[in-house]
């Protein structure tokens, strides 16, 4: 995936295996900043890095999104579907009237996010919203 990019695409001539390993460091990263922050408010719903793993296949930048879109469409992944937000990073001063994405509203944890205007849905909202994702995609 290209340095900066939120989702697979385009970006010929990086060194897919420093930015892949790169990008995979920066969630593990946002992982642990939800499960510190769920240590001190005892959140039902704290991401642990114990619970992830990942399995990746370095490839050329060309099949990058044509491999992106096939692993989406398989396998419905909530990040993907209905919980984004999960590889965002600051906005940046300026911005933070944007909304915080589901994934924060959900995880709360990540020091800038809560910068941001609330989301749209409660936290209560989205999490039926995963239970229907998961019937349906089981």
């Amino acid at each position: 995936m290209p340095a900066g990019a939120r989702k697979g695409g385009f970006g010929l001539g990086e060194d897919p295996g420093q930015v892949l390993f790169q990008r995979l460091r920066e969630h593990a990263e946002t992982i642990r900043q939800v499960e510190a922050h769920g240590t001190k408010t005892r959140n039902e719903n704290q991401l642990k890095i114990a619970d992830f793993f990942c399995r990746y296949l370095l490839v050329d930048d060309i099949w990058i999104p044509l491999g992106e879109s096939m692993l989406i469409e398989r396998f419905h992944p909530i990040w993907n579907k209905v919980v984004d937000g999960f590889g965002n990073h600051d906005p940046g001063k300026g911005r933070y009237r944007q909304q915080c994405s589901p994934r924060d509203t959900i995880h709360p944890g990540r020091s800038w996010a809560a910068k941001c205007q609330p989301y749209a849905k409660t936290a209560g909202q989205i999490l039926e919203l995963v239970a229907t994702h998961f019937a349906r995609h089981s």
